[in-house]
């Protein structure tokens, strides 16, 4: 079991909620109405937020845990359980796709080539496609990196989350993630990411028919940082 199915219910003790995001994605989204997607949804609260607004807004996620939890919260929008190399599954004719929290890292470099491919045909024309990464240019040299740990109350007490990074090749990451309650390690896991250069971010969605609108380092539209841990937002429409 992963660690977001096991934090499914408290997702956001961890990764809160952030206003600016959601008026960072909306912003690009077009009129109420409209198709909007997320891929890799968790439990649902920006979804949850588009059909509030009058989005038709639909969510998938790997983990089945977070989508029933997204069920149980935001049940004007829709959710589906599955694999996002899957996404054709969902229709067409979307104003807007997102897809944030380094979601994308995951795929390898053929899987996100031919995944773009998928987001280009499900958008309308103009339609905008955005992703969240780290910014693995800011990596360059680097062999391991951890993050700040995050404090967080759950049931049982304080409890701390560490993740961190470790380069093993220019290709390859190992992620891990490890929770702490009490002296005790509640959760333990690792896996790999697949770091890519922002030049050839722009290559891949070129090639698939997407064109750059922004490239920034976070949703207040700030320049990229050289700095280890900081972020990456990119903005493309369909040509």
């Amino acid at each position: 079991m992963s660690f977001y199915s096991v934090f499914a219910a408290d997702y956001e003790l961890v990764f809160p909620v952030r206003d600016e995001v959601y008026r960072f994605l909306r912003s690009h989204a077009g009129v109420p109405g409209g198709r909007v997607l997320d891929v890799g949804c968790g439990p649902g609260h920006y979804c949850g937020r588009f059909a509030a607004d009058g989005y038709d807004a639909t969510g998938i996620d790997l983990d089945r845990a977070m989508i029933v939890e997204a069920l149980k919260r935001y049940p004007q929008a829709a959710f589906r359980s599955m694999d996002m190399r899957s996404v054709d599954a969902v229709g067409g004719g979307f104003s807007c796709v997102y897809s944030i929290g380094n979601v994308m890292a995951y795929p390898g470099p053929d899987e996100l080539a031919a995944f773009l491919g998928r987001i280009s045909r499900l958008l309308k024309p103009g339609g905008a496609w955005i992703m969240q990464v780290m910014h693995w240019d800011a990596f360059a040299g680097v062999e391991s990196y951890e993050f700040p740990a995050r404090t967080i109350e759950r049931e049982g007490g304080t409890a701390t989350f560490h993740r961190s990074y470790r380069f093993e090749n220019p290709d390859a990451v190992l992620f891990s993630v490890t929770l702490r309650q009490a002296g005790q390690v509640l959760f333990d896991d690792a896996s790999t990411l697949y770091p890519v250069s922002v030049k050839r971010y722009l290559e891949l969605h070129d090639r698939s028919g997407l064109s750059s609108v922004s490239v920034c380092s976070d949703f207040a539209g700030s320049p990229l940082k050289d700095i280890p841990g900081s972020g990456l937002v990119m903005v493309f429409r369909k040509r």
